[in-house]
């Protein structure tokens, strides 16, 4: 048996950050044992990073990864390779804006093909291991089963028009017709929580009031994704939860507004979690330029208020998880209008390699505190708390390098995903992801991706 030795002054353990060494198996890729920093075990090869903190890998439970059917918004090979400089070591993708969707079996085994055989290279290409969310829409109950059967983590179902072909939205009529079902595998469905009818009178008041060109103003925008419109569909799912006792997952929660219902909700004992995104925590819609359409996500980017009490949240535990719904596109959907208008771009923000530099630099977070909200909790509703997640013995050996007090300004170069589009280019972020190591394989080291793409799908 070969061995490996990762030494550093700052491991982050379950039970707290302390010097100490991790012991991998370098043929199962596992972690043997966790052992002393000063006194470290015999080993092949030492891997000793000094003051870096070794996390646990990340996981993000929301990306839409795009493959098959729209490879050039993003794909397997750009969307992991960007993943793993930002030292998430495990994706799971969403559904939606893949063709075919992921609603029946067949949909999920064209995403297996697609992972395993791109478009492009025509051979593995996933550079970090992944699932695939099954999708949940209007009259697809009879799939729902058989998805669990075949390996989905959980569902994710929308409760207005997705913005575009494929996974199509649930009303309240099927969403009864699937609850009971989704509650029979035990698996999370995880909701895009905006119900249409507050949209539809935010767009009716707004059609009034507002000419054409006002909707280059980002306030315009934020008045139609009202946050009646996430309220209404927190309580809706509130209820059928309470009603059918299935899992329910609020994704992207973006108004701060639903916090004490959702506390109530856990407080009487509802299997509800939830979880934000980095652009909620970090940007403010005061702050927002005109026409700065690479801000568009939906919900929308809310108040510095809200923004205030969304932290007091994640700081409390209300908010259980951080993901980062890396939802791209070409660039001619989302810069490339020459009118600036919020009304027309594509509403997604892309932000894959940088989650926990963005995270970090807010300053209100410890060690313990990113490998919880980044890679604990989400390996819990993922569905991989049995292998990942963790730095412990029997765990995959899945470790991200992060140098805590070191700094960069965000340049294409540091993105990596297809499109060099985000909000965040410019900005000088602390908290430098130096390696990830997957499976105790090196797959991103100091700006390089050295090896062949190792990665693959957790099955259950």
């Amino acid at each position: 048996m070969a061995l490996t030795a990762y030494i550093s002054q700052r491991v982050v353990l379950s039970e707290g950050v302390r010097p100490a060494a991790i012991l991998v198996d370098d043929d199962s890729g596992r972690i043997v044992r966790i052992a002393e920093a000063d006194a470290p075990p015999a080993a092949d090869r030492l891997c000793n990073v000094g003051e870096h903190a070794i996390l646990p890998g990340l996981i993000d439970p929301h990306v839409h990864i795009n493959e098959p059917g729209r490879t050039e918004w993003e794909g397997f090979s750009t969307a992991t390779r960007a993943a793993a400089a930002g030292g998430i070591t495990t994706v799971i993708d969403m559904p939606l804006n893949c063709l075919p969707p992921t609603t029946t079996v067949a949909g999920l085994e064209a995403k297996r093909h697609a992972a395993a055989c791109g478009a492009v290279t025509a051979k593995a290409q996933c550079r970090i291991d992944w699932r695939a969310w099954g999708g949940c829409e209007n009259g697809n109950q009879a799939h729902l089963i058989p998805l669990a059967e075949a390996g989905v983590p959980g569902y994710k179902c929308f409760l207005v028009y997705p913005g575009c072909d494929g996974l199509g939205l649930i009303d309240e009529a099927n969403l009864r017709r699937a609850m009971p079902l989704i509650a029979q595998t035990g698996l999370p469905l995880l909701v895009h929580a905006e119900l249409p009818g507050p949209l539809e009178a935010a767009a009716a008041a707004l059609a009034l009031a507002v000419p054409a060109r006002d909707w280059r103003d980002y306030s315009v925008y934020l008045a139609s994704r009202p946050d009646e419109a996430e309220l209404a569909a927190i309580a809706l799912m509130i209820d059928l939860c309470r009603e059918f006792g299935a899992r329910v997952h609020i994704v992207h929660l973006a108004t701060a507004l639903a916090l004490p219902m959702l506390r109530d909700a856990r407080a009487e004992g509802l299997p509800i979690t939830v979880e934000t995104c980095p652009h909620y925590l970090h940007f403010a819609a005061e702050d927002i330029p005109g026409a700065a359409t690479h801000f568009k996500c939906a919900p929308p980017i809310r108040s510095e208020p809200n923004r205030q009490q969304l932290w007091d949240a994640v700081l409390d535990g209300t908010i259980d998880l951080i993901a980062s719904d890396h939802s791209p596109c070409p660039p001619a959907m989302k810069t490339g209008n020459p009118t600036g208008s919020f009304q027309t771009s594509w509403g997604g923000i892309a932000s894959l390699s940088l989650g926990p530099s963005i995270l970090w630099t807010e300053g209100r977070l410890t060690l313990s505190d990113l490998a919880r909200l980044m890679s604990s909790a989400p390996a819990k509703l993922a569905g991989v708390a049995h292998s990942k997640g963790s730095i412990a013995p029997g765990f995959d050996a899945d470790l991200a390098i992060f140098a805590p007090e070191e700094s960069f300004t965000v340049a294409p170069e540091n993105l990596h995903f297809r499109h060099a589009i985000s909000p965040y280019l410019g900005e000088t972020l602390t908290g430098v992801v130096k390696q990830t190591i997957l499976r105790g394989h090196t797959i991103y080291d100091h700006g390089r991706f050295p090896g062949e793409p190792i990665g693959r799908e957790v099955r259950p």
